[in-house]
Protein backbone atom coordinates (compact mmCIF):
# COMPACT_ATOMS: atom_id res chain seq x y z
CA UNK A 1 0.00 0.00 0.00
CA UNK A 2 2.88 2.14 0.74
CA UNK A 3 4.56 1.94 -2.90
CA UNK A 4 0.75 2.58 -4.41
CA UNK A 5 0.30 5.77 -2.10
CA UNK A 6 3.80 6.63 -2.64
CA UNK A 7 3.86 6.58 -7.12
CA UNK A 8 0.35 8.55 -6.51
CA UNK A 9 2.02 11.06 -4.72
CA UNK A 10 4.74 11.56 -7.51
CA UNK A 11 1.96 11.49 -10.10
CA UNK A 12 0.87 14.62 -8.05
CA UNK A 13 3.75 16.27 -7.49
CA UNK A 14 4.75 15.90 -11.41
CA UNK A 15 2.00 17.27 -12.84
CA UNK A 16 1.60 20.37 -10.33
CA UNK A 17 5.30 20.85 -11.73
CA UNK A 18 3.95 20.61 -15.04
CA UNK A 19 1.39 23.16 -14.57
CA UNK A 20 3.78 25.33 -12.69
CA UNK A 21 5.96 25.65 -16.49
CA UNK A 22 2.69 25.47 -18.34
CA UNK A 23 1.79 28.76 -16.95
CA UNK A 24 5.47 30.18 -16.90
CA UNK A 25 5.62 29.62 -20.84
CA UNK A 26 2.16 30.66 -21.18
CA UNK A 27 3.04 34.31 -19.56
CA UNK A 28 6.28 34.33 -21.35
CA UNK A 29 4.17 34.17 -25.02
CA UNK A 30 2.15 36.24 -24.00
CA UNK A 31 5.06 38.46 -23.12
CA UNK A 32 6.60 37.59 -26.60
CA UNK A 33 3.50 38.72 -28.65
CA UNK A 34 3.47 42.10 -26.82
CA UNK A 35 7.06 42.50 -28.01
CA UNK A 36 6.25 41.43 -31.23
CA UNK A 37 3.49 43.66 -31.62
CA UNK A 38 5.04 46.90 -30.35
CA UNK A 39 8.13 45.94 -32.67
CA UNK A 40 5.78 45.89 -35.64
CA UNK A 41 4.27 49.13 -34.78
CA UNK A 42 7.23 50.85 -34.47
CA UNK A 43 8.43 49.33 -37.99
CA UNK A 44 5.07 50.76 -39.54
CA UNK A 45 5.89 53.96 -38.01
CA UNK A 46 9.17 53.73 -39.14
CA UNK A 47 8.45 52.65 -42.79
CA UNK A 48 6.12 55.64 -42.66
CA UNK A 49 8.42 58.12 -42.22
CA UNK A 50 10.43 57.23 -44.87
CA UNK A 51 8.07 57.09 -47.55
CA UNK A 52 7.34 60.80 -46.34
CA UNK A 53 11.23 61.08 -46.65
CA UNK A 54 11.30 59.77 -49.80
CA UNK A 55 8.17 61.47 -51.17
CA UNK A 56 10.00 64.97 -50.54
CA UNK A 57 13.00 63.70 -51.81
CA UNK A 58 11.65 62.61 -55.18
CA UNK A 59 9.92 66.10 -55.42
CA UNK A 60 13.01 68.11 -54.39
CA UNK A 61 14.56 66.17 -57.54
CA UNK A 62 12.26 66.51 -60.25
CA UNK A 63 12.03 70.28 -59.07
CA UNK A 64 16.14 70.62 -59.83
CA UNK A 65 15.36 69.19 -64.06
Amino acid sequence: MFWAMLAVGLGFCGLAVLGVFAVKVFVEAQRLGRQVSETTRRINRAAEDLERAATGVAHAGRDLR
